[in-house]
């Protein structure tokens, strides 16, 4: 049985973008299963009364430096939307609702093309969305009755919840035979624990 990586994102977190990316290849070399596990990260934010953009200025400033070096030396085609946060709520449900179609993963590539790489920040809504969904051979009415109903909005408050309970703090986040391994600059020890199966 392949070992499971519980991968823990959010459409709105930068570091997720990067995560979402530098997992794959590590995750195929060694056979292993990605599961997707979407956060509500403002829900978690709000649970540790952290405020994101409540930091000092240099900090700020330096970080969308830094990603900027990660773009470049992953060659990945990042920019800084020009409309940063948006609401992620409808996008997270959708990503939960597309595992109907058993599009979940493409959905995902999608979305974090859409906003971290095309500036897209209509992804926030069911609008913005239907040209990606179509394009996965869904019908967007159907996606969006679907992300929309209880049962799919109880399973993000319950992702979210389970998340916390296991101890995410934040996202990206990835729990590997019960192991946490948190931040997008962890795949070393993710590759290692791996190679250890």
């Amino acid at each position: 049985m392949s070992t499971k990586i519980n991968f823990y994102w959010e459409i709105g977190s930068t570091n997720s973008y990067f995560a979402w990316h530098l997992i794959k290849p590590i995750a195929a070399r060694h056979g292993a299963r990605l599961v997707l596990h979407p956060v509500n990260l403002g829900y978690v934010f709000r649970h540790h009364n952290y405020v994101l953009m409540d930091e000092p200025r240099s900090k700020i400033a330096n970080r969308f430096r830094d990603l900027n070096r990660w773009a470049q030396r992953h060659d990945l085609p990042f920019r800084m939307p020009d409309n940063f946060p948006i609401k992620t709520s409808r996008a997270l449900r959708a990503s939960l609702a597309m595992r109907h179609w058993d599009r979940e993963d493409a959905f995902v590539d999608a979305l974090m093309a859409a906003y971290w790489e095309q500036n897209d920040p209509t992804i926030a809504d069911y609008a913005g969305m239907a040209p990606l969904v179509a394009t996965l051979g869904v019908d967007p009415v159907a996606l969006k009755a679907r992300a929309e109903s209880n049962e799919v909005r109880q399973m993000l408050i319950d992702s979210t919840n389970n998340a916390l309970e296991i101890g995410v703090f934040g996202v990206p986040s990835f729990i590997i035979k019960g192991e946490l391994y948190w931040g997008k600059d962890r795949m070393e020890f993710i590759d290692d624990a791996l190679a250890g199966d």
